[in-house]
């Protein structure tokens, strides 16, 4: 028994949503919604793991917005009737499977029985960012429960402190305007490597497995040289690895990779969920297709 995602669906940013996550988001949704036979009325609960949005808006939150525009009962649910519960989390590359861990608490309790999970990034555009690093890109990815032997297990977390700040994204005031600045340090791939691999190890020893059960990961960032550095942390070929193709993609890189990863294998397969970000925090679980 465990939360199954039935579907994931990836979006791109052109011309018209370059410049906006909202729209991104948005997209990904409706497109998973359609893909698998669902309402937006089904929804009882949808998380936005997305970090770098429109014009640099802090509040409302954006799953809020998300909510509205695809319709997923956004009025204040009359007695009996039924509702959506949205809200924002931000944990960078991680977000996404902490947001998997918080829908399968719900989907565990039965409290819920269709989820949503969103994420998108895009340069807040109009001169309020500085060499904006990540691709315009969103995921969605519909969840539910299943009282069979495949779907996700539960998620195991490891940090370090990170003297060097190997990532920071901050924004301040310069000429009278709000701008967003990243700063990466070179060595930030290692650091990240060296964090997962810790959770990956607490992850298959408090799981009874060993990394020879697993038949791929699925890993974000998606910068070959984590891929890479992760690979000899855990002593196994690069090739078991995926990684998002774009490695520019943020938020919603680990949802490409899952994706791929899960096609490669075929149902049955074992994954090995793995997520490092700024901080450093990483974490793992693992994902019967």
């Amino acid at each position: 028994m465990a939360t199954v995602i039935d579907r994931i669906e990836l979006t791109e940013g052109g011309w018209r949503d370059r410049h906006s996550a909202l729209r991104l988001a948005v997209r990904a949704a409706r497109d998973c919604l359609n893909e698998t036979g669902r309402t937006p009325h089904d929804i009882d609960l949808l998380i936005n793991a997305g970090i770098y949005r429109d014009r640099n808006l802090g509040e409302p939150a954006l799953a809020a917005m998300i909510q509205q525009d695809i319709g997923a009962n956004p009025e204040t649910p009359h007695a009996g009737s039924h509702g959506t519960f949205s809200f924002d989390i931000m944990n960078g590359s991680c977000g996404v499977l902490t947001a998997l861990q918080i829908v399968d608490g719900f989907l565990r309790s039965h409290s819920i029985d269709c989820a949503l999970i969103v994420a998108s990034d895009a340069n807040p555009g109009h001169g309020m960012s500085e060499r904006f690093p990540f691709s315009p890109s969103g995921a969605a990815l519909l969840c539910t429960w299943t009282d069979d032997d495949h779907g996700f297990g539960r998620s195991y977390w490891a940090s370090a402190l990170d003297e060097r700040e190997s990532f920071s994204a901050t924004v301040g005031l310069v000429d009278n305007r709000n701008i967003l600045r990243f700063d990466v340090a070179a060595t930030a791939d290692i650091h990240l490597a060296n964090v997962a691999a810790h959770a990956v190890e607490r992850c298959l020893s408090e799981s009874r497995r060993t990394i020879d059960d697993i038949d791929a990961i699925a890993a974000a960032p998606a910068q070959p040289r984590f891929r890479t550095a992760l690979a000899g942390q855990l002593g196994v070929s690069q090739d078991l690895i995926t990684i998002a193709n774009d490695e520019h993609m943020h938020t919603a890189s680990l949802a490409s990779s899952l994706n791929d990863a899960a096609t490669k294998v075929g149902a049955g397969g074992q994954l090995l969920l793995v997520a490092a970000g700024a901080g450093v925090t990483a974490g793992a679980a693992l994902y019967r297709v």
